[in-house]
């Protein structure tokens, strides 16, 4: 198997920006522990890199029938034939299992949680995504999983803190999944998947993602509101937050796949940006 298309498979970019998230949370778990114990985020790294590639290999699989269909998913290996099912399978389930038991060897609540993650990702999400818009919702659930994650990891307790980095990446998975949606929705419709909130772009679906990321602009100041971040974080995701919701304005004015790339780009910036800052400033004031 080349690399390349192992690449492919686990969807390698966004496989990195899941486990960056929850590397990120580590970090700030482990300061409300008083240290940070470098093994096990090095551990969290590779544990959540191979359940986050098993989710992704177990979509691919799911899928190869309709990413057939798709001019941006036609070339990956099990539609390309370069791999078969049986292949992929067999290394979906080694990478669940091992990604599993590192996080469980951190502790319990981690390791359930990403059994948690797999299960919802591959066997709700990717199915409903034929039937109905609402599959973005239930999406929504498993990819706010890893800052927890990465959180509990550190801490084991489920508290204000880890509530509130599950709620930035999940309200920020709206815009940042619509957007692609709406540039996407042509590749889309030919493998019969209804994402955007309407199911077409039209005003309704732009009307819907403004507000999803006019939501955005509070849930990304509750860090500052409740204390556990000052004001460089207040006012740097209130910066990140005002330009993300403009993007938002320009495409439900202009309804235009130039405007829906702008959001587009803007989200994969903005998250790590505000979950930087949210631990950088968190670090000072734990000092």
């Amino acid at each position: 198997m080349k690399l390349d298309d192992f690449s492919k498979l686990i969807k390698l970019r966004l496989t990195f920006l899941v486990v960056f998230s929850a590397s990120i949370s580590f970090l700030i778990g482990s300061k409300v522990n008083g240290e940070i114990v470098w093994k096990n985020w090095f551990m969290l790294i590779a544990g959540g890199f191979l359940v986050t590639a098993a989710a992704n290999c177990f979509n691919e699989i799911i899928e190869k029938d309709f990413d057939r269909l798709m001019k941006r998913t036609m070339d990956r290996p099990i539609p390309a034939g370069r791999m078969t099912t049986g292949q992929a399978l067999v290394l979906g389930l080694f990478m669940a299992i091992f990604g599993t038991y590192l996080l469980g060897q951190l502790n319990l609540t981690a390791g359930y949680l990403s059994v948690f993650s797999i299960l919802l990702y591959a066997f709700a999400y990717t199915p409903m995504k034929r039937r109905s818009p609402v599959a973005v919702f239930v999406g929504a659930i498993p990819g706010a999983l890893p800052p927890l994650i990465g959180y509990v990891a550190a801490h084991e307790k489920i508290d204000a803190i880890a509530l509130i980095l599950f709620g930035i990446q999940f309200i920020w998975q709206f815009p940042h999944f619509w957007a692609i949606a709406w540039v996407l929705d042509e590749d889309y419709k030919r493998a019969g998947f209804r994402l955007l909130p309407s199911g077409k772009r039209d005003a309704t679906s732009a009307v819907v993602t403004f507000i999803s990321t006019l939501i955005l602009v509070p849930v990304s100041l509750l860090p500052t509101f409740y204390g556990y971040g000052g004001y460089y974080v207040g006012i740097v995701s209130l910066i990140c937050s005002l330009v993300f919701l403009y993007f938002a304005f320009m495409l439900m004015r202009t309804l235009q796949i130039g405007s829906a790339k702008k959001l587009m780009y803007g989200s994969f910036i903005y998250l790590p940006v505000v979950q930087l800052m949210f631990l950088f400033d968190f670090i000072g004031k734990a000092r």
